[in-house]
């Protein structure tokens, strides 16, 4: 007669013939993927904030492609909701920044040697998330030819409409004053900002009531890029916290790229919209 041990309020115990929680999530891989290539003891965090920052732009992605669909198809809601995720994987994001934080300038600089010219710069999730948010660059496809599969998944988001451009096409479906030029347009060119855009928004922004969806679509756009503008803060106070304004591993000039990146605004119209209501 075999003995149940006590305690565990009827949880089952024994799966050696059943999928368990690491079974799941293969926390196997999941967690023997971590590989400090440093003897320095402070490695492993650095290692850890990029690794699970690649896993929460992971699910932004698929977030985010959801949400541009939906509004391309007009199914609203779940729109709203996926965004409102967005932004809180983002909030996430900027939260880890304060755990990168604690690493020292003599902590990182034990560690660099190590990287090589290995830089976040080069990660093709967030490459893909500045492209279908609106920031297309060109050039911002070559780090990534040596992957061919790596660099069709940004060429996509290069080429497809971004968040915003169906957020545009919405509009106009709506009945609302949008420029053709905004409508059917090179999608890979930089958006430019228009008054005739604006004026569109302000319709809305005007008579919430009468289009009570569109106005809450606006609303949903400045809480992502407001987070997104606070991810790219943190990310500057912290690279020149810990490496002042030396180089980036990756040849960018560090600190003076991303301060540069600070003044990108990817939803212009929704913004300077405020002053001239």
């Amino acid at each position: 007669m075999t003995t149940e041990p006590t305690g565990h309020h009827g949880a089952k115990l024994d799966f050696s013939q059943e999928m368990s929680y690491g079974d799941y999530l293969h926390l196997d891989q999941v967690l023997s993927a971590q590989h400090p290539r440093s003897p320095d003891h402070n490695e492993m965090l650095f290692i850890v904030q990029h690794q699970t920052s690649e896993l929460w732009m992971k699910l932004m992605l698929h977030e985010l492609r959801a949400a541009i669909g939906n509004i391309a198809a007009d199914r609203i809601a779940p729109a709203f909701k996926m965004l409102a995720r967005v932004s809180r994987i983002m909030e996430q994001l900027v939260h880890a920044w304060d755990v990168l934080a604690t690493m020292t300038p003599p902590e990182y600089s034990a560690i660099r040697p190590y990287l090589a010219s290995s830089s976040g710069f080069q990660s093709w999730q967030y490459r893909s998330i500045e492209f279908s948010l609106g920031n297309k660059n060109a050039a911002m496809l070559r780090p990534h030819e040596h992957r061919p599969e790596r660099l069709a998944e940004v060429r996509a988001a290069y080429e497809a409409p971004s968040l915003y451009d169906e957020a545009l096409r919405l509009l106009a479906r709506r009945g609302l004053p949008v420029p053709a030029s905004h409508l059917q347009r090179d999608w890979t060119a930089p958006y430019a900002p228009s008054d005739e855009v604006e004026a569109a928004w302000l319709v809305v922004y005007r008579n919430p009531e009468a289009h009570w969806d569109l106005y809450q679509l606006g609303e949903e756009l400045t809480d992502l890029e407001d987070a997104f503008r606070l991810w790219r803060f943190r990310h500057v106070t912290t690279v020149e916290r810990v490496i002042g304004f030396k180089r980036g591993t990756g040849g960018t000039g560090g600190v003076s790229y991303l301060r540069k990146m600070l003044d990108v605004v990817l939803f212009p119209e929704i913004w300077k919209l405020r002053t001239d209501l």
